[in-house]
Order: structure tokens, then C-alpha cells, then sequence
């Protein structure tokens, strides 16, 4: 029986991250980059300005995040690189959204820590083999 072995294996490892960069990041982008992306007008006023640079410019940078970050994570393309600016969004949306305004569950902040656990993870891992950085060599 495979799934109580403890041995490792590729193929599995793999199937695995694939998983993940599916998961997270088709998550990231439909339910969180294109809702800001179609939304950008309205909420382009009030968005969060933690760097003081403009609400605009925030919020910007964060569909640049949930959009194009996410996509290329799904791809595979350039993986490791695409996480940091995603660790960046989730890590601020925790801090300063989430976790500092102390919502009750499911706005506590659980789905922020368990996107960063995802992108953390795919940093260390790096994308599997079933992915666009492998096809390319990277």
C-alpha cells in the first residue's frame, strides 16, 4: 500500500508541487487577482496604502502580484522568483488586514498564512518537474 510507505519518490514530489502551484495559484488569481482587477476603479480610493505611495499605486502593485505572479506560478515560469512578490501581498494582507483589525474566522487572516505556506513552500521546492522552468532548463 503507496500511501502509507514513508519512502520518498519523484514522481510523487512532482505530482505534488504541481499541486500546489495549481492550487495556490489559480486560488490567488480567480478568487483574489481578477476580482481586483475588475474592480479597480472602486476600490482603487480605499485600497490599503501601508507604503504610503497612493492607493492606486498599492493596489496596482498588488494585481501585479495576485494577476501575473499567479499566472506564471501556474505555468511554472520562473517559480521561485514569482513567490517573493506573492509572500510579500499575503504576508501584508496578514498583518495589515487580517490580523491587526482582528476579524473573527474565516477573515482572521487562516487563508492568508495558508497562501504563505504555499509560496513558502514552492521556494524551497522550486516548481517539480512538470513545469515550464523545467522544459526551459532553469
Amino acid at each position: 500500500m503507496k500511501i502509507a510507505s514513508t519512502r520518498y519518490s519523484d514522481p510523487a514530489f512532482n505530482f505534488a508541487t504541481l499541486i500546489l502551484r495549481l492550487g495556490g495559484g489559480s486560488l490567488m488569481l480567480v478568487n483574489h487577482g481578477l476580482m481586483k482587477l475588475n474592480n479597480f476603479g472602486q476600490m482603487s480610493e480605499k485600497f490599503i496604502n501601508p507604503f504610503h505611495i497612493g492607493s492606486s499605486t498599492t493596489l496596482a502593485i498588488v494585481i501585479f502580484a495576485e494577476v501575473l505572479c499567479s499566472s506564471l506560478l501556474i505555468l511554472g515560469l520562473f517559480t521561485r522568483w514569482v513567490c517573493i512578490p506573492l509572500i510579500i501581498d499575503m504576508a501584508f494582507a496578514f498583518i495589515k488586514v487580517h490580523h491587526l483589525n482582528y476579524a473573527p474566522p474565516p477573515a482572521g487572516g487562516e487563508l492568508s498564512l495558508l497562501f504563505l505556506s504555499i509560496f513558502f513552500t514552492l521556494i524551497f521546492t522550486g516548481p517539480g518537474q512538470i513545469s515550464v522552468d523545467r522544459l526551459i532548463g532553469k
